[in-house]
């Protein structure tokens, strides 16, 4: 008897997920950002899916809108075990097999999930006390500053 690993993983839970992670404070329009969301439903072919409407900006979202997961035929599931999968460093391939998907359509929802996480990354913020090497020497006057202050000085005077 072969097991299909689809079958053990549970949409409610995965929407969830999506929901703690994305919203940890609680719903925010993905629009304006207003946590004045009053929750509308569900999706009809994906009853763990919600959806919202923003009485500030009087748009309406659900769980998936704005990220990578949106617009998609495949459902969420199989995009976060695909997830999974790659932090398993599988083959697309591999994931195609282990999801039933044409190689093809794992190889694609690899690269937009490899690109979306890429794209999505928060900008590094330093705070607190910062350290620096001396990354402003120039390569091979490290020790005579001399040499790159007269470097220095001919590049100023170069004619232009």
């Amino acid at each position: 008897m072969m097991l299909n690993i689809l079958n053990l993983i549970d949409d409610v839970k995965c929407f969830e997920t999506v929901r703690s992670l994305r919203w940890p404070n609680g719903v925010s329009c993905p629009h304006c950002a207003s946590s004045e969301v009053i929750h509308k439903g569900c999706d009809d072919t994906q009853p763990a899916r919600r959806r919202y409407a923003c009485s500030a900006c009087q748009r309406r979202f659900d769980d998936l809108t704005g990220t990578i997961f949106a617009g998609h035929h495949q459902p969420l599931r199989v995009w976060i075990l695909c997830l999974y999968f790659m932090g398993l460093n599988l083959s697309n391939e591999q994931i195609g097999q282990e999801l039933d998907l044409n190689p093809d359509d794992a190889q694609k929802m690899t690269a937009q999930l490899r690109e979306g996480i890429v794209v999505r990354k928060p900008e590094v913020t330093l705070s607190g006390e910062v350290e620096c090497d001396e990354a402003d020497t120039v390569a091979g006057h490290k020790g005579h500053p001399e040499a790159v202050k007269k470097r220095f000085i001919r590049l100023r005077r170069a004619p232009t």
